[in-house]
């Protein structure tokens, strides 16, 4: 069932929790390379768990985290590992924070050599679902296909974040999502 689907069936408690998300951020391009991160970190997290409990924990990721702060995440010492570690606010794993911290490094890297993490997914596309996986897998932590597949899917690179009959479909067009793009002349692959 798509999320689209999924969502008309659900309480209005919960209605409350996923329809602002899915109406207004799923499948958008996100231009913001603070906001990429921070979507990562958030789809990372969800390994595991439901995506209903990392939307009840975004304002607390979004308070952890630095407001998903790249320069400021990469420069955490185990300080700062230890005080995500006890923060109830977000998801006390590890794994999941230490990749974080190393993927924030590694967007910096990015940054550094594409000009953005933005323009980094831009040069590799298009590409199918299995080469981002063994692309994300070779470049960053805790990474595998679902975490890539809803990362990609959730920032307007890959298509399927919303049902064609789903009214929000459309806004997503109008928001010029890449997966969507024509083939520019001249574009390297």
């Amino acid at each position: 069932m798509s999320y689209c689907n999924a969502i008309i069936g659900m309480t209005d408690e919960k209605k409350a929790i996923h329809k602002p998300y899915h109406d207004e951020h799923y499948g958008f391009p996100i231009h913001d390379d603070n906001e990429l991160f921070g979507r990562l970190i958030m789809e990372i997290n969800q390994a595991g768990l439901s995506w209903e409990t990392i939307l009840k924990k975004e304002a607390g990721f979004r308070k952890a985290y630095h407001n998903f702060n790249i320069k400021k995440v990469a420069g955490y010492t185990e300080k700062d590992r230890e005080r995500l570690m006890a923060d109830a606010g977000i998801i006390r794993n590890r794994l999941k924070i230490n990749a974080a911290i190393e993927n924030a490094k590694t967007i910096l890297g990015i940054q550094k050599e594409f000009g953005s993490f933005e323009k980094w997914i831009e040069h590799h596309h298009p590409k199918t679902k299995d080469e981002w996986v063994k692309l994300f897998k070779k470049t960053f932590r805790f990474t595998g296909g679902e975490i890539v597949n809803e990362f990609l899917m959730s920032a307007g690179y890959l298509k399927g974040a919303h049902s064609e009959d789903c009214p929000v479909h459309k806004k997503v067009l109008k928001a010029k999502p890449l997966w969507n793009a024509k083939q520019r002349a001249g574009r390297s692959a």
